[in-house]
């Protein structure tokens, strides 16, 4: 059954889908390999409209493949599908651009974080609903962190770095409307999230406790974590 979007939602999610995913190995765009049989897309997707606060989804998909992911997320949400970008940051600009009037909050998530619990796209939306300007999900750095330097071909340790006031950041990534557009607006140069570019702007960025569920599915392994994650899951 194809899940229904909150027309008085106050939220536009944005997913940017066009990475190759190389890291994953030869195939297919990474938002497009298989997790238990489904697209890592559809996972995300799924996931995502089941946030009571979702007004809209808007997926920049790889440009060859726009009609392909039409179809294939028409049974899912109605979404947007819009061509991405040759970098991650002109997918997120196509995607916003194509929100309509009336979101006034902005949650960016990668397509790749695709088991993405629905209490954590709730929980970024209430922060920036809160008077947040920009909001990040978080997790404590648990390894110990070495600051390195490369000797020729040897990585030597600089020193041993605090991890307790370090995070590991995840998506969704929240922001006030304005903010966000602003941002891109004003970018230079590429950077890798969303609240990089707010934090050029000299904007705060207040962080909100992530999840487990939402990591980053980037190699084989995590592909096979992500399956076992999927199987255990209510």
């Amino acid at each position: 059954m194809t899940a229904q979007l909150n027309p008085c939602g106050d939220v536009a999610v944005l997913v940017p889908a066009a990475g190759a995913g190389v890291r994953l190995g030869p195939g297919a765009p990474k938002a497009l390999r298989p997790l238990a049989g489904e697209p890592l897309l559809v996972h995300a997707v799924r996931r995502i409209v089941a946030a009571p606060s979702v007004h809209t989804v808007v997926v920049a998909a790889p440009v060859t493949d726009v009609p392909f992911v039409r179809e294939l997320l028409a049974p899912v949400a109605p979404v947007t599908v819009v061509p991405g970008g040759a970098q991650r940051q002109d997918s997120v600009a196509a995607a916003l651009a194509a929100v309509p009037d009336g979101p006034g909050i902005i949650l960016v998530h990668d397509a790749a974080r695709a088991l993405v619990p629905a209490d954590l796209v709730e929980s970024v939306a209430a922060a920036v609903r809160a008077g947040h300007d920009a909001v990040i999900p978080v997790l404590p750095v648990v390894d110990t962190v070495k600051e390195v330097s490369v000797d020729g071909t040897v990585e030597v340790v600089r020193g041993t770095v605090d991890r307790s006031v370090l995070r590991a950041v995840q998506t969704p990534q929240g922001f006030r409307r304005s903010v966000l557009a602003a941002a891109h607006a004003g970018a230079v140069d590429p950077l890798t999230d969303d609240a990089g570019l707010v934090e050029k702007q000299g904007v705060p960025v207040v962080c909100v406790p992530g999840s487990e569920y939402a990591l980053k599915i980037t190699r084989p392994f995590d592909l096979a974590l992500a399956e076992r994650l999927l199987a255990e899951s209510p």
